[in-house]
């Protein structure tokens, strides 16, 4: 029997990282499907034929999209060519609306079916592309079970499997193994500095966290610094940025859940990360900076009051967002040592933290969206 080909599209670092558990628990099941598509390392890893990495799409705002707008073209024409060549069964499409409903559009015209995991996020931005969803995509799995009411008025057949970070955020490291491992000094406060998994962020963020680190320092001597770096980014990446710095930070690579988890607070970019952050239950500042126009348009077109995926899943601020002009040092700082210098707020913060942990579902989001995947197979006869 010819053996099943799935087309799965991932256009980000964390979109990669949610697909390869999705393909890992599709393949706990039925080992004979191949994957073929867009990915970083972790679909590469498990087994998936990658025809372009994330990194030639990953972009941040509206002006940086413009300049990735010929390679992200070119990509789609190539994914056209490669459906009529493979024909796959079925294609997943991991969130990266702009292009990926694109990508769904082509499929439907060439009759196949589309499974969508990880909703674009149509609560906070563009609802109206939920008519262009409905037409386009035979599944949406959706990890917020808030979205599920919104895509059943459009007719969407939706189902939710709560949030597939609950399986991955744990560290892999004791606690003791991570502080020899990182030389961390047990007696301090560390704080993890997350500038986020894009170039582009880290261009823009890193500079002002490092600035803060200085203000940090002088109003709490005994503080401590770490970066784990993001799948994409090397030391190279930083180097320009770290070298003339006057405090020291440690770099690490990878082992994020095992420096947050060690970490009394984290500054991280807004995204993914808080989330993760939250699981494990640690107190954050939130940092969001883009190119003007892609802010302006953003606050134009944004209908929610946050940014934050942490304060939108708990429906208000339990971290402080800082957004544009207030990214700088003066303002990073003075967030941070409110939280540190206050062990009400600090202990409340946390509380806020389980309360979301709590709302994200039970672990196994992947299993779940897998056997939804290999039935919607058996259901099509594909």
């Amino acid at each position: 029997m010819k053996s099943k080909k799935i087309m799965l599209v991932a256009g980000e670092v964390s979109g990669d990282l949610h697909g390869a558990h999705l393909v890992q628990a599709i393949q706990e099941i039925d080992p004979e499907i191949q994957f073929f598509g867009v990915g970083g390392e972790g679909l590469e890893k498990r087994g998936m034929k990658l025809l372009h990495h994330v990194h030639s799409l990953s972009v941040v705002g509206i002006s940086e999209a413009f300049r990735k707008l010929r390679t992200a073209l070119k990509i789609l024409r190539e994914l056209k060519k490669a459906m009529e060549q493979e024909r796959p069964d079925l294609i997943i499409l991991i969130d990266y609306p702009e292009f990926n409903l694109r990508l769904a559009g082509i499929a439907r015209k060439k009759g196949i079916p589309v499974l969508y995991y990880i909703s674009p996020q149509i609560w906070a931005w563009r609802h109206g592309r939920v008519r262009s969803i409905a037409k386009r995509v035979r599944k949406m799995v959706v990890l917020f079970p808030f979205e599920v009411p919104l895509y059943e008025a459009a007719g969407v057949d939706v189902e939710w499997v709560g949030h597939p970070l609950l399986d991955i955020v744990r560290p892999s490291l004791s606690r003791e193994e991570a502080l020899k491992q990182f030389g961390i000094d047990p007696e301090q406060k560390t704080i993890a500095l997350l500038p986020g998994s894009r170039i582009e962020e880290v261009a823009r963020l890193l500079p002002p966290l490092l600035d803060s680190t200085i203000l940090l320092r002088k109003k709490m001597s005994e503080l401590q610094f770490i970066i784990p770096l993001a799948p994409g980014i090397s030391r190279t990446n930083l180097h320009p940025i770290l070298r003339d710095g006057l405090v020291p930070i440690r770099v690490v690579n990878g082992f994020s859940y095992d420096v947050m988890a060690l970490s009394d607070l984290i500054i991280t970019a807004s995204g993914t990360a808080t989330l993760e952050a939250a699981i494990l239950g640690k107190p954050m500042v939130i940092v969001y900076k883009v190119s003007s126009l892609t802010y302006w348009v953003a606050r134009a077109l944004i209908r929610v009051k946050h940014i934050g995926l942490v304060n939108l899943v708990a429906g208000k601020e339990i971290a402080k967002e800082l957004i544009q002009e207030e990214v700088n040092p003066e303002r990073i700082a003075e967030e941070a040592l409110r939280l540190l210098k206050d062990p009400v707020l600090y202990e409340k913060t946390v509380e806020s933290m389980v309360e979301v942990r709590q709302s994200l579902g039970e672990p196994g989001a992947a299993s779940r969206a897998a056997r939804i995947v290999l039935s919607l197979l058996q259901e099509n006869k594909l």
